[in-house]
């Protein structure tokens, strides 16, 4: 992964300094944070700049999600699992392996972008401990 965000960030500075170093915020997000465009860059770009629909700015958006599930696919075809998988299964993963690890709902709640904290409790019921268990320091000893 290192390696992928360091070729990321070398294709930013190029970006930049061909005078094309900015992301595409929402209205909100471009008020809350007005040098955004500038500061923020893509984790998964797009392997070429393309004209917004919208604005008409060119720049380096994010990969399309099928790029993502198509590669996710095949890395699951070619690993050999049996079970289905998506980019969605690892959302779910990643929420069940915070709460396994302690942190509490709510910061869970919010990495997900839930706009309830039911919808993030759902999570709970695999733990098979409850939404409060809480790990001591001393467990992973």
């Amino acid at each position: 992964m290192l390696i992928h965000l360091e070729q990321v960030r070398h294709l930013h500075q190029r970006d930049v300094a061909e005078g094309f170093g900015r992301v595409y915020l929402p209205d909100a997000q471009a008020r809350k944070y007005p040098n955004g465009d500038r500061d923020s860059q893509y984790v998964f770009p797009a392997s070429a700049r393309s004209r917004g629909p919208r604005s008409g700015v060119i720049r380096r958006h994010h990969l399309d999600e099928s790029v993502i599930q198509r590669a996710v696919k095949e890395a699951v075809r070619r690993a050999g699992v049996t079970k289905p998988a998506t980019p969605h299964t690892f959302r779910h993963a990643f929420a069940t392996h915070l709460l396994e690890n302690g942190y509490d709902i709510r910061t869970v709640q919010e990495l997900l972008r839930h706009a309830s904290v039911e919808t993030t409790m759902v999570y709970t019921h695999v733990l098979n401990r409850g939404g409060r268990a809480v790990r001591s320091p001393a467990d992973g000893l």
